[in-house]
């Protein structure tokens, strides 16, 4: 099976903090990403929202679309209304062939609060997991039918964070509903990813290779940080510069012949890590890796 390397575009310019990298043009992002190696790049808020304009500046750069965020009001709009709502993004998508959409429920989210700490975070009760379970299931549904999958991005600062909730998602929804699986979010709640992806493999459809600056971690739990603070602080970086051994993970992909996209992604301050220069030191790091654990890179 085979892997394609991407990289997401938060480490130019970030849309929840649009202060940074907000003088870092498109055309900069998407040249450094295919200089640095990549193939593919997810989408931001940069990013023109019809095809016509898309499209070929992707492929001046020799880049595909490998995804993109979508954050969902599940909690409050019944399916058919967030289905019209992500209709246009979902039609974008369609047109530059995005593998998946990248889904998260964030209501009542804490993860752009510049004041909530995450122990604060939204949990769900009971009444609200079913809702939630019974949602999603015909949300996805629908994007099956539209050849646009769902999948399930884990994040801090939402309802589902951590292991044990990611868990819970997975087991209780329907086989349409996929999963994204992120090493640095699922390893600052305290979970395991080479378990969860050990069990979860047969829905797994798109990964994320976010590191984690142990140290900066440490001191963003024992502060109780918010979660803008932590990546401010520098929790967050690329495989290859934090904390994080991807060999026992990308040699488990290799055995569960895993076949996609695994994208680099780090939220950081562009202005005191150079994005060029970080974006190479995760593709070196993952290209080499990748191919010693015997997984084949699609150039």
């Amino acid at each position: 099976m085979s892997i394609k390397l991407g990289i997401a575009p938060i480490a130019w310019s970030n849309d929840d903090m649009p202060e940074l990298g907000g003088d870092t043009t498109l055309e900069q992002c998407l040249s450094e990403a295919s200089k640095a190696g990549f193939t593919g790049i997810e989408s931001g808020g940069k990013f023109p929202k019809n095809s016509k304009e898309l499209i070929p500046k992707l492929k001046k750069e020799n880049l595909q679309l490998c995804s993109g965020w979508y954050g969902a009001s599940l909690l409050k709009n019944t399916p058919k209304e967030e289905f019209k709502l992500m209709r246009e993004q979902m039609d974008l998508f369609k047109d530059c062939k995005s593998p998946c959409m990248v889904f998260a429920e964030v209501t009542n989210s804490v993860q752009s609060d510049p004041k909530t700490p995450l122990s604060k975070k939204p949990k769900l009760s009971e009444e609200e997991w079913k809702l939630l379970i019974s949602r999603i299931n015909e949300i996805s549904k629908m994007m099956i039918d539209e050849n646009m999958p769902l999948a399930y991005h884990h994040h801090m600062g939402t309802v589902i964070e951590t292991e044990a909730e990611t868990r819970r998602l997975i087991e209780s929804t329907n086989d349409s509903v996929k999963l994204l699986i992120d090493t640095g979010h699922m390893l600052f709640a305290g979970g395991n990813s080479i378990k969860i992806t050990e069990d979860f493999i047969e829905r797994i459809i798109h990964i994320h290779c976010k590191d984690i600056r142990k140290n900066i971690l440490d001191k963003s739990l024992k502060n109780d940080s918010t979660f803008r603070q932590a990546f401010l602080d520098g929790a967050f970086t690329v495989p290859g510069d934090g904390c994080i051994d991807y060999k026992p993970f990308l040699t488990l992909l290799k055995s569960k012949d895993y076949s996609g996209w695994l994208v680099v992604e780090a939220e950081q301050d562009p202005a005191k890590a150079n994005p060029f220069e970080y974006a190479k030191i995760g593709y070196n790091y993952l290209s080499k890796t990748a191919k010693e654990c015997g997984l084949n890179i699609i150039s």
